[in-house]
């Protein structure tokens, strides 16, 4: 089997596999597996991937056939998210999976990249065992939309955590997450909550001039106002069509 970065022409196989993972690992409607697909894999939404230098997708390649692929984002420096691992079910139980790991790790150990962290949906029990059993830590939850539905998300991490920091904001005390970061164009925005423990978010904490950054653009995106750094969504979001 052949560990290697996804091509243009594996992307009706990566689209493939990750409706047959989908539909095997979740209780979801067909037709809204069918529409996340087009909406994350879509043919345009890949080839931009797949020119992003902080996007990194493998594919397992079995004689040819693709049979499962890992995708990771670099988020930060030093910092990755692995945000899928989809393996075709009539090819798991072999090791896929773990080979897959193991080759984004170095992949992602080429890029600098000393700490990973990984997601997966909550209600995915062999996904979420699959990080407890590489002695990954779930460090906080987040939510990801299927088809107009939210779902609970699991985040995972292996190394030291940071936790969250008060900050004083408009007379009140709001928490910096350090823990949980997403993309920006200048650096990454780490996530604000009202909370010390709990959900609810207040905003982003952008780490390129240490100010909330709260405006949004005509896009619905998150700008800082103080150096213009702009949040990149971590996963496609029709928002920033």
């Amino acid at each position: 089997m052949e560990l290697r970065r996804a091509r243009s022409a594996d992307s009706p196989a990566i689209r493939d596999v990750a409706r047959r993972s989908l539909a095997a690992s979740y209780p979801l409607d067909p037709q809204a597996i069918t529409n996340a697909i087009e909406e994350w894999y879509g043919e345009d939404r890949l080839a931009t991937m797949l020119e992003d230098p902080d996007h990194v997708i493998l594919v397992a390649d079995r004689a040819g056939q693709v049979v499962g692929f890992s995708e990771s984002v670099v988020a930060a420096a030093n910092t990755a998210t692995m945000l899928w691992l989809h393996v075709d079910p009539a090819y798991r139980s072999e090791g896929t999976a773990s080979d897959l790991f193991e080759a984004t790790r170095e992949e992602l150990g080429r890029l600098d990249v000393k700490n990973l962290r990984g997601r997966v949906l909550a209600e995915n029990t062999a996904g979420t065992e699959f990080y407890d059993h590489r002695d990954f830590h779930r460090v906080g939850t987040d939510t990801v939309e299927i088809d107009g539905q939210s779902y609970v998300e699991n985040i995972y991490a292996e190394s030291e955590q940071w936790g969250r920091e008060a900050v004083e904001t408009d007379g009140r005390t709001v928490y910096v997450d350090h823990d949980n970061h997403e993309r920006g164009s200048r650096a990454p925005f780490h996530v604000v909550f009202t909370e010390p423990e709990g959900d609810a978010k207040y905003g982003y904490f952008c780490s390129n001039c240490n100010t909330l950054a709260l405006a949004m653009d005509s896009m619905g995106r998150i700008e800082c106002e103080d150096c213009g750094n702009v949040r990149k969504p971590m996963r496609w979001d029709a928002a920033y069509l």
